[in-house]
């Protein structure tokens, strides 16, 4: 099943430096149409609402970069369980198992740019301060130079 997960910087550079993102049950998000529903657009959302509980992880987190973290990966359905409607067309997951750095298919993360309204954005869940900010894709093999900065 395909799944984005809520994330942080240093949550992605210790995924890159232990080769899986550990502490599971993870809570993600998913695609969940239904049969008349658009999946391209239903993803999107499901990246979307990994993205606001990225704020809720930056929250708890005062010394991570202010920028949304979403992981997207590519997980066996044995470690998916569904726990229920999320949105529109989006289903709340939870993983079951370590997340391995072999199933992720990309990340998308905020432009530093966003950081100041990022940083509103945690402060205040549900004001909306990072609406206006669409994520950066990135491929698995840019990882590592997202986290060092380069």
């Amino acid at each position: 099943m395909y799944v984005f997960l809520p994330s942080t910087v240093p949550a992605l550079a210790a995924l890159l430096e232990e080769g899986r993102l550990e502490g599971a049950p993870l809570t993600a998000f998913a695609a969940d149409p239904g049969p008349e529903g658009d999946t391209e657009e239903a993803e999107y959302e499901a990246m979307y609402a990994a993205a606001e509980e990225s704020l809720a992880l930056l929250a708890a987190d005062p010394d991570a970069p202010r920028r949304r973290v979403v992981l997207a990966a590519n997980m066996p359905d044995a470690v998916v369980e569904r726990e229920g409607g999320a949105a529109d067309g989006v289903v709340r997951v939870r993983v079951t198992a370590a997340v391995p750095y072999k199933k992720l298919a990309s990340a998308h993360v905020d432009d530093p740019a966003a950081a100041a309204d990022v940083a509103a954005a945690a402060a205040e869940p549900g004001s909306g301060a990072a609406d206006d900010h669409e994520l950066m894709w990135f491929a698995v093999q840019e990882l590592r130079h997202l986290v060092s900065g380069e």
